[in-house]
């Protein structure tokens, strides 16, 4: 049986990095679906369309190519907020539905982070993770993050985007954020990086055992 690691939860929470040491960990391919979002809105942006443009949204999302993920601007903060924005669009996640099960479908299995693979993207995945931190420390975590990178930005603003981005994601029609009923929630408020994998590989492990 493949084994498909679903990954949910808000900005920050840690579940990329978690995802990235699963994947590492059970030689399995990653897909960070954060990515697919920010690329959509990037192509609008570059294009000098606005990102409320939901039908040139719904079109950049079919368009999309695995070669846009490897842009490095994606990882910009004002991309973190542009790809939430065109997130709630019902057509562009409609579009990228099937992108995201293409690769889910890999024989071997596949871990995939995001906010809505537990409950729509792989409803059906044996181990479902939901990743979640106060707002507060996801704020400190991004604040380090930006810092290393040279980008400034005040802890205040950062939280204010965290808190926005939560309701905004919480709140739309098309798969809103929220915890799969079968999934397994991991709080990584007090936890470091090494413990926080060490929790969900074991997670992952009686999940696995269960599933046998």
């Amino acid at each position: 049986m493949a084994l498909i690691i679903a990954i949910d939860g808000p900005a920050a929470s840690g579940k990329g990095t978690l995802a990235k040491r699963l994947a590492d960990h059970y030689g399995l391919p990653h897909l960070d679906t954060g990515l697919l979002y920010r690329a959509v809105a990037l192509a609008l942006i570059d294009a000098g369309l606005s990102l409320d443009d939901h039908a040139a949204a719904a079109r950049a999302a079919q368009a999309l190519d695995a070669g846009m993920l490897d842009d490095p601007r994606l990882r910009d903060r004002a991309m973190g907020e542009a790809a939430s924005r065109v997130s709630a669009v019902p057509e562009v996640r409609a579009g990228l539905l099937a992108w995201q099960r293409r690769f889910a479908a890999d024989p071997q299995g596949a871990v995939l982070d995001g906010r809505d693979i537990g409950t729509v993207v792989c409803p059906d995945a044996p181990v479902k993770l939901f990743i979640t931190a106060s707002s507060e420390e996801r704020a400190r975590r991004r604040h380090r993050e930006l810092a290393g990178r040279g980008e400034s930005a005040t802890f205040a603003a950062i939280l204010a985007d965290i808190e926005a981005r939560d309701a905004r994601d919480a709140s739309r029609s098309a798969a809103p954020l929220r915890m799969a009923d079968d999934a397994v929630r991991l709080d990584t408020t007090e936890l470091d990086a090494d413990a926080a994998f060490d929790e969900a590989r074991g997670i992952v492990e009686r999940a696995r055992g269960d599933a046998s």
